[in-house]
């Protein structure tokens, strides 16, 4: 167990290592989590992780996604470069999956507010528990992300590794019953309360492809956006029609991880305005 706990925090350089999941863990939370992942647990079992940031325990699935989306956002980091942003009111977390992204949020803009929208239903039943402790700053819907309101249903079509964070949703066909409602962004933000959107984070496995094609003026309204971008999906390439739709808007671009983050100069902090 030991050699498998030395093989996990392997770095580039040891040292480098060490500090980044010490600084984003600390030391009980990686010594948990590295003992965890030795645990060969029943499919289905769940168990606690400790992510520094985060004061409350998140919970995840043993033989599941969750330890990657896990290490995605509290280990590497990928939602750093937001921390820039100030003023933060509305966030809207689109593929909220099991809650790790919505908790991070939570926990770095203390006064947000956030909606998370997840269709799959066990996801949605971690990202239920995940986020129960802030529930007063929470509203949950368990739904899909789409350009309209719709009616959908879950591909059965393998997505990459055919995991929990790859579930795929498209249009129902004449004679299918629908398995999950489509929202729009438009329609969350009418729902809010708010004026604009503070930060919209988008994970939605290709189908952002659809949300970007058309009927794009809420973009106006938005101050921020982190998306991870799926260019090998039946709906197309995402890039393409993402780009085409933020051109001209006043965003300005950078990468992070797999993730691509595009603020306005006056959501950073020192410089402005926010949700």
């Amino acid at each position: 167990m030991f050699y498998w706990i030395k093989q996990t925090f392997r770095p580039k350089t040891r040292f480098t290592q060490y500090y980044c999941w010490w600084s984003a863990l600390g030391m009980r939370g990686c010594l948990l989590y590295a003992l965890r992942n030795c645990c060969k647990s029943v499919r289905g079992r769940v168990y606690s992780l400790h992510a520094r940031p985060v004061r409350h325990p998140l919970y995840a699935r043993h033989h599941s996604s969750d330890g990657d989306v896990f290490r995605q956002i509290f280990i590497k980091q990928e939602y750093g470069p937001l921390q820039k942003l100030s003023n933060v009111g509305l966030v809207i977390d689109c593929g909220a999956n099991v809650g790790y992204s919505s908790a991070y949020f939570l926990s770095t803009f203390p006064a947000c507010s956030v909606i998370a929208v997840e269709p799959d239903h066990g996801n949605f039943a971690m990202l239920r528990r995940n986020l129960s402790v802030n529930r007063e700053r929470v509203t949950l819907y368990r739904a899909a992300i789409w350009s309209h309101p719709a009616s959908l249903t879950f591909s059965q079509d393998a997505f990459r590794d055919d995991q929990q964070w790859a579930r795929q949703v498209r249009t129902c066909g004449p004679d299918e019953k629908m398995d999950i409602e489509g929202v729009s962004i438009t329609m969350l933000l009418d729902a809010s309360g708010f004026d604009r959107i503070s930060l919209l984070k988008i994970d939605i496995e290709g189908a952002e492809v659809v949300l970007f094609r058309d009927h794009v003026d809420w973009l106006d309204k938005v101050d921020a956006i982190a998306i991870e971008l799926h260019d090998d999906t039946h709906f197309g390439n995402a890039s393409d029609v993402f780009f085409t739709a933020i051109r001209g808007r006043g965003f300005e671009i950078e990468r992070s991880g797999e993730l691509t983050i595009c603020h306005r100069i006056a959501a950073t902090k020192n410089e402005g305005v926010g949700g």
